[in-house]
């Protein structure tokens, strides 16, 4: 068997010169953990694959096992298909190496499986919010009429950024506004792209999507990229946009079925949320190592009676959503965190996109207030540790915080959760200007310079970020959190302040304690 596997594998190369020309050439190379002992290899092709394969092996040169899936999916708009596999049944903690079917290398790929829950052993990840495509569609040494912070000439942005450093990180987390295809119409009224119809402005939509995800292969085909709605996915058009020479005003109507609802985002990854009883690629979770992760969706499903941004009715006007059924997300979030074994991952980091402690006015939902009366009560119940934001470009690393109040204990085992937001990855005109002074809870903040986030976990009690700039690789900003991590076993209560004290929601009671467990 092993035998037949490996001679598919080298039939597959002799075809990628015909696979060049009939459309089948992997593009777009994507991983994504899928629990435990599982990855999802995701890539996207120019025509359908009746059944997309993956080839992989312990050993370089012995790519012995094979996967395949029916999974071979397009929307009404786009150019390519988008292909999924999961391989199962993997050794945690192993590096393995992969190919794909019609490829046109002969030098495979390769991933490493996370760590199992329960290994202490330090690491590092690396985390960008609201990064978009570089050059000709996107951020350059150049922008439009009326945009802002052009890269220097010969700037190092943050894509390559990430490349220099993707040997240092296990995995990358992108917590929304992926790409900035929403931008076409945008960067056409400010005279940066040439003007088009509207009907023309689908295709760009889609060359922006795919000229991003090419550019992201060289991490994403090496590191799992573990991905969260924002607004940008929603539509063509950021949900509106307004042309002020002309006057005109565009909204989601412009846009064509296939650039709606998160349809290219729903469509492109496979997040790990059926190993996690989530939805989609909205919301999940997943351990590595110490660390139980858990991705949020602030975009659609607050439920509660409350409206989210995104959704019809919402004040960001992107008619999207909702995606599950009343109160599903909360009563699903407080579910998993009940379920953690603090014992094995006494970390717990949440990511979601928009902030509520952030030294801006709010405008366009920029501080989720609404998020803040779902989220945070859930988070400060359960003891979290951290939580990671965007939306807003620029960066702020605030105090521990609860209902607006800083924890007496800052970074010195505090009770409340740390908050972070960093939006300063970059995309065409990529930096917003923070409001001075700073709220009184914020710590360190700038809005000059593009960068990520460095998380390092030393151990079980300490927990480093950085804010690393994107040009040079230097560190502007670095602090560390220490969590005593007193834990009592597993399930419900594990680290948790007593019985949980739920908002007043105005529809729907709490979310349930207990039920599904990791």
């Amino acid at each position: 068997m092993a035998i037949f596997k490996t001679l598919a594998f080298a039939l597959s190369l002799a075809t990628a010169a015909l696979a060049a020309t009939n459309g089948t050439t992997p593009m777009q190379i994507r991983l994504a953990y899928a629990g435990p002992t599982g990855m999802m290899v995701s890539w996207n092709t120019y025509e359908k694959l009746d059944s997309p394969t993956v080839y992989y092996g312990a050993e370089q040169n012995s790519l012995t096992h094979s996967a395949s899936s029916s999974v071979s999916v397009t929307y009404q708009t786009s150019t390519t298909y988008n292909n999924h596999v999961k391989i199962s049944g993997l050794r945690p903690n192993t590096k393995y190496f992969y190919n794909l079917e019609y490829t046109n290398t002969t030098t495979p790929y390769s991933f490493s499986t996370p760590r199992v829950a329960g290994d202490h052993t330090p690491y590092v990840t690396a985390v960008v919010v609201d990064l978009g495509t570089m050059g000709r569609d996107g951020l350059t040494t150049f922008v439009g009429k009326g945009a802002a912070s052009p890269l220097a000439p010969g700037e190092t942005n943050t894509i390559q950024s990430l490349q220099n450093f993707q040997d240092q990180f296990e995995f990358l987390m992108h917590d929304g506004d992926i790409a900035y295809a929403d931008y076409w119409l945008k960067e056409e009224i400010q005279g940066f792209l040439a003007n088009t119809t509207i009907a023309e402005g689908a295709a760009v939509y889609e060359r922006i999507l795919n000229d991003f995800y090419d550019q992201m292969t060289e991490v994403t085909s090496l590191k799992p990229y573990m991905v969260g709605p924002g607004n940008h996915e929603a539509n063509c058009d950021n949900g509106g946009t307004k042309d002020k020479a002309k006057n005109i005003s565009y909204t989601v109507d412009i846009c064509m079925p296939g650039q709606t609802n998160f349809t290219g985002y729903r469509n492109h990854f496979r997040m790990p949320s059926a190993e996690s009883g989530g939805v989609e690629n909205f919301w999940y979770s997943y351990d590595y190592g110490m660390t139980h992760y858990v991705q949020i969706d602030t975009e659609t499903d607050l439920g509660h009676g409350f409206i989210a941004p995104d959704e019809p009715g919402g004040p960001e006007k992107e008619d999207s959503g909702p995606f599950a059924l009343m109160n599903q997300q909360t009563d699903w979030l407080a579910a998993d965190l009940a379920a953690v074994n603090r014992a094995k991952t006494p970390w717990i980091v949440v990511a979601g996109h928009r902030p509520w402690y952030i030294s801006v006015a709010n405008a366009s939902s920029d501080v989720c207030w609404v998020c803040k009366d779902v989220f945070e009560p859930i988070f400060l119940n359960y003891s979290v540790d951290l939580v990671l934001s965007g939306h807003v470009h620029a960066y702020e690393r605030n105090a521990p915080m609860f209902n607006n109040q800083p924890d007496p204990n800052e970074l010195n085992n505090p009770t409340f959760p740390w908050y972070i937001t960093n939006g300063a990855a970059g995309h065409y005109d990529g930096l917003d200007t923070l409001d001075r002074p700073f709220q009184n809870y914020s710590r360190y903040a700038q809005d000059s310079a593009y960068g990520w986030s460095r998380l390092s976990f030393h151990n079980s009690t300490h927990l480093t970020q950085d804010f690393i700039a994107s040009s040079n690789g230097t560190v502007l900003d670095s602090a560390t959190l220490y969590k005593e991590h007193k834990v009592s076993g597993e399930g419900y209560g594990n680290g948790h302040h007593g019985k949980p004290n739920w908002p007043m929601w105005p529809h729907g009671g709490p979310p349930a304690s207990g039920g599904w467990k990791v």
